[in-house]
This record gives C-alpha cells, structure tokens and sequence, in this order.
C-alpha cells in the first residue's frame, strides 16, 4: 500500500450503522488515527445518500440495518461508480449476507470485533485500492455459499482469459495471496502481480474480492481445491488448502 504524502489530505469515510454507540466508537478511533470521518448515516437509504453528496474514499458499511440493509446500499453506491470503496461490518454470524454483500461491489469486510489497529489498517488498505480481509478467510467465506459449481460453468465470461490468467484466478478463488500463488507457479511476484491487473482488467471486475466470487461462481473453485488440475486429472486429487 502506498503511503500518503504530507500535501495529501487524510483517508474520508462514512459511517453507516443503526446503532449511535458503534459510530461513536468508530469515529473515536479513526480520528484519532488521523482517518477523516465526514460523515455518518442510520440506515442504508441515509447512507446511500450521505455518500453521493460527501464522495468519501471509504465506507465502513453495517449490514443488518431497518429499512434498506447493508446489502442494497453497498449495491447502490457501487453501481453509481466513483471511488468510493464499500467495507462491510459483520459480526460473523451473516456469512450469507457478508457473501451477498461482495457480490454487490463491496470490497472487503471486517468483523465488528476487530481491534482499532485492524480496523485503521482495513480503512487505509481499501482507499489505496486493496482488499481488506486474510484471502483465506475469504475464500472460505466464499466457499461455504458457493460450494457446489454449476454444472455447466460459465466458460464465456472467462474467455477473454489466457489459460495461466485462469489458473491464477481460480488461485485467487482459492484464497491464496500474490506470494503463494507464486510460489505455487514458480513466477515472481511482479509476474503475479501483472496477471491479476489483466485478469481484473480483462473481466471488467473491481477488485480481488469480486475475483474471489466470480472464481467460484464459475466453477474455478471446489470447497477445498486450489486451483484447476493439469488437464485430465481429477480436481479432487488437487493439494487441498491447508486447515
């Protein structure tokens, strides 16, 4: 992640969540961390809102909320465009909507336990453009709603993809990081590195995260499986993703 320069003004967030205690205490840590809070909002609708009119680099974006939820303002924001990146708040016990909410743009996720350090470390890692969750654990987010592929994969939308740029995405279904993954193929970093820009690129996706579904929505990743076999191999006999 790049750091931001003297001259540069602070990361901006918006707050969205129905309880004023946990924005109160979101705020408190944020700014102390020098994290500009320019807005809060109680609801999705309000937070939909707050956003178009402030432009923040990031929201932390509760989900379970009365009226429009976490889910559909996540949508809403995202399908706007801009810069703004969307991190969701879960407590965990909403995997499906945590799932759900990746799939509608958002581009990581905490848990609401998560220490301040996290907490400012996941706000600054999603303004400079990067995901804020372990790729493990959302990979196994991922895996737990879409364990089964479909039956007949979704080869069109990889088409544009060159047979190493699947291999690599099907990886980063897998949860594994830029330095497994090469390790995995036994290429640089700066070689992953670039496969990830075109394979982004190439579908037309925002982010890791929503290379993570995407790997999974087409098939690329079994429960377990890191990536796809050598051609004629059973995908069952693949290294299986450590416990």
């Amino acid at each position: 992640m790049t750091a931001r320069t003297a001259d540069e003004p602070p990361v901006s967030v918006v707050l969205v969540d129905d309880q004023a205690m946990v924005r109160d205490g979101l705020r408190l840590v944020l700014e102390l961390s020098g994290v500009a809070v320019v807005g809060e909002a109680a609801d999705g609708a309000e937070g939909v809102a707050v956003v178009g009119d402030r432009q923040p680099d990031v929201v932390l974006m509760d989900l379970r909320m009365p009226g429009v939820d976490g889910v559909e303002a996540t949508r809403r924001i995202v399908d706007r465009g801009g810069r703004t990146r969307v991190v969701v708040l879960t407590t965990f016990e909403g995997e499906e909507h945590a799932y759900l909410a990746l799939r509608a743009g958002a581009s990581g996720y905490l848990l609401k336990d998560a220490g301040a350090d996290r907490l400012v470390a996941a706000v600054r890692a999603a303004a400079a453009g990067e995901m804020p969750m372990a790729p493990a654990v959302a990979a196994r987010l991922v895996a737990s709603y879409v364990s089964r592929p479909p039956a007949r994969p979704a080869v069109d939308r990889l088409t544009p993809l060159s047979e190493r740029e699947q291999e690599v995405l099907a990886l980063v279904g897998a949860g594994r990081s830029n330095a497994e993954i090469a390790e995995h193929l036994v290429v640089s970093m700066a070689t992953v590195k670039s496969h990830v820009r075109h394979i982004l690129a190439k579908l037309d996706l925002r982010d890791r995260a929503q290379a993570i579904v995407l790997a999974h929505e087409c098939g690329l990743v079994r429960s377990g499986w890191t990536g796809p076999p050598p051609s004629g191999r059973d995908p069952h006999a693949s290294a299986r993703l450590p416990p």
